[in-house]
């Protein structure tokens, strides 16, 4: 099953759009499903103010723990970090006109479309940088 078939099966059982990206990139972050789920809970709806998407943050943690920058001495992961995350938030932006859960609600676009986008735009991302 592809990452965007098995972020919207998870979304498709109850799951919110961080949940759904950051578990179903798992084969590539080490993190078990039940982990995923939980510590990106909090994070569905723009951590539930409307803010940053979802799907958005679910990637972003899932290149985190893919390259970690868990050292603070270590400038070349930071910066390696830090460069994917501001592709990934970029290349989101571009395809849907924004990052800002409300503002792509607003917009129509629909959560499965953004959370399909998001797994496989962090896949790809993680592939392309191993």
């Amino acid at each position: 099953m592809s990452v965007q078939d098995e972020a919207l099966r998870l979304h498709n059982c109850g799951f919110n759009c961080a949940q759904s990206v950051l578990a179903a990139l798992g084969s590539y972050t080490g993190l078990d499903e039940k982990t995923a789920l939980a510590v990106s809970g909090g994070f569905g709806g723009g951590v539930r103010c409307g803010e940053i998407c979802g799907a958005v943050s679910g990637a972003v943690m899932a290149m985190g723990l893919a390259f970690p920058f868990n050292d603070g001495d270590d400038a070349q992961a930071k910066a390696k970090i830090a460069k994917l995350t501001m592709s990934l938030a970029r290349d989101f932006g571009q395809e849907f006109g924004c990052i800002r859960c409300f503002d792509l609600k607003r917009a129509g676009q629909p959560c499965p479309a953004l959370i399909a986008y998001a797994a496989q735009l962090a896949e790809k991302k993680i592939q392309e940088n191993k």
